[in-house]
């Protein structure tokens, strides 16, 4: 059986991180390998309902309410998907993952980082990103990505807010220069022949 890859694509709202995750599971799907693309929170009918209500600018959480449905969510596509796809050995793509919840919930809304790993690690098992990509972009640069568009209720928080997160995915890759590849934010040909040129060293060596 051949051994499973967990890929994680990660940044703040409107890096253009859904686009670059999509491009290289294309990329992977013409090479001819296995591979299933995912978004959190969502990829269940559970975890559906639950980003339906964690975005919908109309609901108010509280911040832990926040954090334990995200984790709900995870928690869901892990029972019924991920470990399904590992068990096949497919190349896992996630449009956000672990990070975001320890970036967001953790440095952007102030809860403990520490707690938000030790629940990780209680219930993911192996089921951890083996490559992941944060494509960073400072917040103000970002504005004009969002202006225009029907904003949710993560989207639509303050560029203070989106500073936070962004140090806090920045910490968190300097705590695991491992697995994480940083990748300036530029355009989408630039952005994804630097992602394409990361994978490719990554796969031949793993």
């Amino acid at each position: 059986m051949r051994k499973k890859i967990i890929v994680s694509f990660e940044g703040i709202d409107g890096c253009g991180k859904t686009t670059q995750a999509k491009l290289l599971f294309e990329h992977i799907v013409k090479q001819g390998m296995d591979a299933v693309f995912l978004n959190e929170p969502g990829g269940t009918a559970v975890g559906e309902r639950i980003r339906a209500l964690l975005l919908d600018r109309e609901e108010k959480p509280c911040i832990w309410s926040e954090l334990f449905l995200y984790l709900a969510s995870r928690a869901q596509l892990l029972s019924e998907v991920l470990l399904q796809e590992a068990e096949k050995g497919s190349i896992i793509i996630l449009d956000r993952y672990i990070d975001s919840t320890t970036a967001y919930q953790g440095y952007g809304r102030g809860l403990p980082v520490d707690l938000i790993c030790r629940i990780h690690k209680s219930f993911l098992g192996g089921m951890f990103p083996d490559l992941t990509f944060l494509i960073d972009a400072p917040a103000e640069v970002l504005i004009p990505v969002l202006e225009g568009k029907e904003k949710d209720r993560i989207e639509g928080e303050s560029v203070e807010f989106q500073r936070k997160v962004r140090e806090g995915y920045l910490e968190i890759s300097r705590k695991e220069k491992g697995r994480f590849a940083v990748i300036e934010r530029e355009s989408i040909e630039k952005t994804s022949a630097a992602i394409l040129n990361t994978w490719e060293a990554f796969v031949n060596g793993y």
